[in-house]
């Protein structure tokens, strides 16, 4: 039998309620995003959760700023990470198309529905999590330290 599909078209930060995710391994939070090239984009500062299902489904990735000022902050669907290890998570989008993806202030949205959503997972060229086709994600995850070469490479951010 298939899964059930979410109904529920919201999503909110996991850091907003008492959720837990189903799957801890899930919370990716603080860890520095790398690009198809193996560009710093940023690091994930929330996880937007599905509050039905309890899983993770879009990205909020902080890049850029000092002390908070000059911060850009971008949506991204799970869908599109490749791979996770203990500190990175490798997406399979360039920076360059990141930078470009439809704009996301999180000081204007509350509790973003269904629309809002949409134009992302299409930007991205995604299905969307609430299509009838729809298949969670199952992203390697490793808690596998960087080698030396990558911690060597690692800059603070």
């Amino acid at each position: 039998m298939s899964q059930p599909k979410t109904t529920n078209a919201e999503l909110e930060k996991l850091k907003d309620t008492d959720l837990e995710l189903e799957d801890s391994a899930q919370d990716i939070r603080n860890r520095k995003v790398v690009d198809s090239h193996g560009e710093d984009i940023g690091h994930v500062s929330a996880l937007f959760i599905d509050h039905d299902e309890r899983k993770v489904r879009m990205l909020e990735i902080r890049a850029g700023g000092f002390l908070g000022l000059g911060d850009r902050h971008f949506l991204l669907p799970v869908d599109a990470i490749t791979s996770v290890t203990k500190g990175e998570v490798h997406v399979n989008q360039s920076r360059e198309s990141i930078v470009h993806s439809p704009v996301y202030d999180p000081t204007l949205v509350e509790t973003p529905t269904q629309e809002y959503w949409a134009p992302y997972y299409g930007y991205y060229g995604l299905s969307p999590y609430w299509g009838s086709e729809y298949m969670y994600p199952h992203f390697p995850i490793t808690s596998e330290e960087p080698s030396r070469d990558e911690r060597s490479d690692y800059n603070g951010d």
